[in-house]
């Protein structure tokens, strides 16, 4: 049985050690079917570095990220861990998800795994297993021989030479990235649409 979590982040800045998570967007995939999506907002952490730069990318504001439409970090990653159990059992070490999304491995993952450690949960690998799938990476295998005629790699460029219809303003939003992530990876896998 394939278990995918396909996930975004949209991040207060660029260091997962002082920045903090403040959208986690994911679709549940199994077997090659949508099981679930849901998008979490998160309050940063007391201590998390809120970069305006950051903030700007995600097009939304301190105001917003601190007020009453994102709830506190430790409660929604109990809301993510209460999500995943519908689908493993983490107490069995052979039931786990593949972590995939767009520059994942790099990026998005050490974000995710500190967010576990920020809320005290050390459990994070009873859920996911080590090794991801970096759409990113696939793209790369897949344009390797266009990527010369590309302006960039980044998810909205290849999406396009994908032939995704992309709509520029939805960008930078984890929820419509972590859909564009998806398309591409069926598209680029198993010449699917979905």
């Amino acid at each position: 049985m394939s278990k995918i979590l396909f996930f975004d982040i949209e991040t207060t800045g660029l260091d997962n050690q002082k920045n903090g998570i403040h959208q986690l967007a994911c679709i549940v995939d199994i077997d090659g079917k949508e099981a679930e999506r849901f998008n979490l907002k998160l309050k940063p952490f007391k201590d998390d570095v809120i970069e305006e730069q950051a903030l700007a990318i995600g097009n939304v504001t301190y105001e917003q990220i601190t007020g009453p439409d994102y709830l506190e970090p430790t409660y929604q990653k109990n809301k993510l861990c209460d999500i995943l159990k519908k689908y493993v059992d983490k107490f069995d070490k052979l039931d786990k998800m593949h972590l995939a999304g767009y520059n994942n491995a790099s990026f998005d993952n050490q974000f995710l795994r500190r967010l576990f450690e920020k809320c005290g949960d050390n459990y994070f690998g009873s859920w996911f297993w080590s090794d991801s799938i970096d759409v990113m990476v696939l793209s790369s295998y897949k344009f390797q021989n266009k990527r010369s005629q590309m302006p960039n790699f980044k998810l909205g460029t290849v999406a396009q030479y994908s032939g995704i219809k992309v709509q520029d303003d939805g960008l930078h939003d984890a929820l419509y990235d972590i859909e564009l992530t998806r398309k591409i990876y069926y598209k680029l896998m198993f010449n699917k649409e979905v």
